[in-house]
Formats: structure tokens, sequence, C-alpha cells
């Protein structure tokens, strides 16, 4: 039986056959030991495991310890990997050269990151490239969830030596379609546990001067607006529960935060930093960089205290998602930036998450 070093999660427990392929555990172990854990059903991360500053190492991220955990998970995004368009579109409809596209409604009036079999419940094909390299393959046909074009997907998780999950992603398509890839990173950087330690004492610094206001639906209003003076200012670094239950329509249309931050570039597509948070009890950090324009900042406003790996739970606010995506219903906000792929043209994506340590 091989038994994750430091994760403790058996590759066993992940082997099945869905939807006609198999799922597997990957484990990625950089120079010091390290450890990050990653099932194809998904691209699901199912373990970070990263030293305190005592040395104490723990797993960051939220996850399940079986592949029947990942598939009848309660929160069905869980550290998945996102599309074809991961975000909301107003009613599950957009138009492309002229034509309407229906898509699934499964998140109140609209659709919800591809829907309920998008990327994150399929079996993407995987080949461990090496210690510290994962690449995974979906091929997504015309037509599937409602989407146009035949999109090929490469998406590459690296571990690299200094604790930096690099996830690279590609793609093309036959036919011009809409594309917003993401990771759904649920991280607890305190350490999973039961119950899993809630957000509220995380430092939180958010490059970012203005964000996405939404309706009560979670569908952005079309306003680009400034975050000085607001609860979503995390321009100088304090704790995500400060205002996080303020009496504010925006973090009441999200339950918290459910927000698209703009992240300020100096130029379009530069890989630039995002966001950073630290834990003050156990001194852990991590750091967002992305090529993306936006980040959209999830507090874990529904979860529910189901049960997680290896007898954790995870209870409301027990953890934050940075997920580097464009903004939500962009294919009906001809102003937001562009989410069309064309036949001719490759999409890319880079977003690393860097764990540390300051004491």
């Amino acid at each position: 039986m091989e038994v994750s070093k430091l994760s403790g999660l058996k590759r066993e427990d992940f082997q099945s056959t869905i939807q006609g392929k198999q799922t597997d555990l990957f484990t990625l172990v950089n120079k010091v030991g390290n450890e990050v854990c990653i099932t194809n059903y998904g691209g699901a991360l199912v373990a970070i495991m990263v030293p305190d500053k005592n040395g104490k190492i723990a797993n960051v991220i939220q996850g399940h310890d079986t592949i029947k955990g990942v598939v009848e998970s309660p929160e069905p995004f869980l550290s998945t990997l996102i599309g074809r368009y991961g975000n909301r579109i107003c009613k599950g409809k957009f138009t492309l050269d002229g034509k309407e596209y229906n898509l699934a409604i499964n998140n109140g009036p609209n659709h919800l990151h591809g829907g309920p079999t998008g990327y994150h419940a399929r079996v993407w094909d995987a080949e461990q490239k090496d210690a510290q390299t994962l690449s995974l393959h979906y091929f997504s046909p015309d037509g599937e969830e409602g989407f146009p074009g035949n999109l090929d997907i490469t998406v590459v998780y690296r571990w690299t030596d200094d604790n930096e999950l690099v996830i690279d992603y590609k793609a093309t398509t036959d036919k011009k379609t809409i594309i917003n890839l993401t990771n759904h990173g649920f991280f607890s950087i305190s350490g999973i546990a039961n119950p899993t330690p809630d957000i509220m004492d995380l430092q939180c610094h958010i490059n970012a001067d203005f964000f996405v206001p939404i309706d009560d639906t979670s569908i952005p209003t079309g306003e680009i607006r400034a975050v000085k003076g607001t609860p979503f200012d995390f321009t100088t670094m304090h704790a995500v529960g400060d205002q996080i239950d303020a009496d504010d329509e925006q973090t009441r249309n999200g339950a918290g935060y459910d927000h698209c931050f703009v992240l300020n570039k100096r130029q379009p597509g530069e890989l630039s930093y995002a966001a950073k948070i630290f834990d003050p009890h156990t001194g852990r950090t991590m750091e967002v960089y992305t090529t993306e324009p936006g980040v959209q900042v999830y507090t874990d406003n529904w979860a529910t205290g189901y049960p997680g790996q290896h007898g954790a739970t995870f209870p409301r606010r027990s953890s934050i998602c940075f997920e580097a995506q464009h903004f939500p219903d962009s294919p009906n906000r001809p102003y937001f930036p562009g989410v069309v792929l064309a036949p001719c043209e490759e999409y890319t994506q880079t977003t690393i998450y860097k764990f540390g340590v300051e004491k």
C-alpha cells in the first residue's frame, strides 16, 4: 500500500474507474520534503503539507481522503479546477457572434463554475512528469454544458523547492468560445483540524484599489468601485474578520466576502503579486501571484461543518479562497476584460500560491 509520507493519504483510496477513466492520487515532493497531493478527479488538491513557525507540518488546504469523498463532497468545487467559465454568468445566457447560448442554472437564477458537470467533476488524463510536476489534460467537447467549441486544455501543477505551487494553464479551441479557468483552493493556513479554526484572525492584504460590486444574486452590477472607505479595503494588511459582517449592502449580498477584486497591474497579463495572508497563531503565510486581471476572494460563507480528511471538519468561514480569474459575467459586460477565445489563439494563465513562515 502506497501512503503519502506527510499527509497520510493512501493512494489506493483514490483509485477507481469513473467516466470510463482511472482516478488516482499523485504526490509531489520538493527537495525540502514538503508535499502536495492531487487527484485527477477535478484536478482536486487534497493536501498541501507545509511547516509552521515551530516546524510543525500540517495540511493547509481543505479536501477529502478518498475518491468517494471527493466525488460526493457537500462542496462540489472543494479545491478543484474550475471551467469552462469560473464564477457566475447572469441567468446562464450569453451571446457570441449573434447566437445566444444557454447554460445550466445552478446558483440561484444564474450559472456558476461551468455547471454541475464542469471541469471540477471530470476525470482528467494525468501524467506525473517528475517528483515535483503533474500534467493534467482534458478535452472538453463542443456543446459540453452548453459551451461552444472543442476546447483542449492542459493544466500543469509544479511544486517548487521554495514551497510555491505553480499552476500553468493552456487551452485552444476549434470554434470561438468563452473561457475563464481557475483553481478553487479552500485554504486553511492554520491547518485543518476538528473543527478547522475560522479565518477571522487571518491578516490579509490584497493588491487591488477597486472591486466588482454585486447584486443580491451575486451578479456584477456593472460598476467598478474603489475599495477606499469600504469593507473591501485590504490595501493595508488587517484581519479578515474586521469588517466581514459590516452593515454594508455588499457584504450582505455576498454573505461576507464573495467578490472579485480588480488587481493593480502595470500591464495586462503580467505575472504580479495579488494577495497575502498571514496566520498570527502559526506564523504561516501564503502569497498569491497571477497573470489574471482579478481574484475572487471567497470566505467560505456557506460551509456547514462537513467532514474532510482524517476526521477534520470544515465549519463556516474556516477557509479562504483566492480564485485568480477574469471578472464574473464578463460575456455580458463588453467593457470588462475579454474572455473570448478564437481558434487562432491560445489561452494561457499562470497562478502561484507561495507558502512561507514569519515569526
